[in-house]
């Protein structure tokens, strides 16, 4: 079969990819595309059989072998203000743990296939077919020297696990760009891993959902943002990590208290601002208080400042965004908010009290173990069973309300508590609360147990496989 672009070139493969935009599949593919499969996933597969006109494979190659191509696509969410994002992460292939302990980086199979993509984005609308999504942008994508290097190093760190038996304790928290996520028909896909006799639950390399918003802005050359860069061009000859770089940025300021650190720079930070904390990490940092961290934006690292009392335990516990009742009810624990929080690196940059004084101790890059998340899971489960059984109000004193949301005498991981402006700051309820009667309720979130984070970030050495 004679078919409409040349195998053996990207050009014309690039080209005849862009005649995507602005369509939907059913503008595009044969009229057998609609009585295909159409469950999660099948976007891809329809594009792949229909148009581009091959079987859908799994196979080690590119998409493209010839012309050396990989073919993505992934959806696209559209924001108020009408810019896109990406609704997820960019799932690559499929890590073979059995083969890739004995690749070297420049020769692996991940670079092999993805060195060069082809990268389609659709809009993803609620309650719409897969087929009449409309694909906004089609382009190429090489890696950059600079991320390049991050992902290398990412790379080896997910095979330094594996290698050390600890393929079953893959997060994608443990790397910044390239991620090790979830991937299997269902949560119990497992595979068997080299150096351990435990079953591996089935993971695939992918890009974090802040370097694939990169791309986009990249690609759309659309960038509102401006960026300040921990990893320059002078630099990159050093193949330095994002972590030695921070690391060694604040080390100069540890055991200083705040006065003795702002003295340091040239310009005044307004103590009472919001975003204090956040632009005295830049400023130590070395970057434009104007500018986000482009680094930390691509591997979607949440910073985190902690205040310590003089024995170590933190003044307060740590916040995640509030949460949607009924957006909690609809989700799985594999596809949950809470858990992708928890999936994430973190940086926590510890402050102690001292006489009164505030004074740095420590930044550490961290995140949480496999194991707690998994544990955490049980916090969640909770949380979803007060709010499906509409029995979240236990009882009202003194016009406060307490509730059945798992405290932290349930876990000594986290918890939920109010996370909200104010009383009448409300997300809607799935069912009326049994007590109150009421259709809303004060907004809530999940916390981290300041416990948690005094013993197992602030105190717990860095593991070293």
């Amino acid at each position: 079969m004679s078919l409409p672009y040349d195998i053996t070139d990207k050009q014309s493969i690039i080209n005849f990819a862009k005649k995507l935009l602005g369509k939907t599949l059913r503008d595009i593919c044969d009229l057998v595309a609609p009585n295909a499969s159409l469950d999660k996933g099948s976007f891809g597969k329809i594009l792949e059989k229909f148009y581009f006109l091959y079987e859908p494979n799994s196979d080690a190659q590119p998409d493209f072998k010839e012309a050396k191509l990989e073919l993505k696509s992934t959806p696209l969410k559209q924001l108020k203000k009408k810019q896109y994002r990406s609704k997820e992460r960019l799932v690559l292939n499929i890590i073979n743990y059995m083969d890739v302990v004995h690749q070297h980086f420049e020769e692996s199979a991940f670079l092999k296939k993805n060195a060069h993509l082809l990268l389609i984005f659709y809009l993803h609308t609620k309650d719409t077919s897969v087929l009449d999504y409309v694909i906004k942008l089609v382009d190429e994508w090489k890696f950059p020297d600079a991320d390049l290097e991050i992902i290398r190093q990412d790379w080896e760190f997910i095979q330094k696990k594996i290698r050390a038996g600890k393929a079953h304790e893959l997060s994608e928290g443990d790397t910044f760009y390239l991620g090790a996520c979830s991937k299997g028909a269902t949560a119990q896909t497992t595979r068997q891993q080299p150096y351990n006799t435990i079953l591996a639950k089935q993971r695939a390399y992918s890009l974090k959902q802040g370097y694939v918003n990169h791309i986009i802005a990249s690609l759309a050359k659309h960038k509102t943002e401006v960026y300040g860069k921990l990893i320059t061009q002078s630099i990159l000859h050093q193949k330095p990590s994002i972590e030695e770089i921070v690391i060694e940025r604040f080390t100069p300021y540890y055991n200083q208290s705040l006065e003795q650190i702002l003295e340091h720079f040239d310009f005044k930070l307004n103590r009472k601002s919001k975003n204090f904390y956040a632009n005295l990490t830049k400023a130590i940092l070395k970057i434009d208080l104007k500018h986000a961290i482009e680094e930390f934006e691509k591997a979607d690292i949440i910073v985190k400042t902690v205040r310590l009392k003089e024995n170590n335990l933190p003044k307060e516990d740590v916040s995640f965004p509030a949460f949607e009742y009924t957006r909690l009810l609809e989700e799985t624990w594999e596809e949950s908010e809470f858990k992708a929080i928890l999936e994430h690196k973190f940086l926590f940059v510890f402050f102690q009290f001292e006489n009164n004084q505030l004074f740095l101790r420590k930044v550490k890059f961290w995140n949480m173990p496999h194991a707690d998340i998994e544990a955490s899971q049980k916090v969640w489960l909770e949380a979803k069973r007060v709010i499906q059984e509409g029995n979240i109000v236990k009882k009202i004193s003194n016009k406060r309300y307490y509730t059945h949301f798992p405290s932290k005498k349930f876990s000594t991981i986290a918890h939920v508590r109010p996370h909200a402006k104010d009383k009448d700051d409300t997300y809607p309820l799935p069912t009326l609360d049994q007590l109150t009667d009421k259709n809303n309720y004060m907004k809530h979130s999940f916390w981290l147990n300041n416990q948690y984070i005094k013993d197992k970030i602030y105190l717990l050495p860095k593991e070293v496989l």
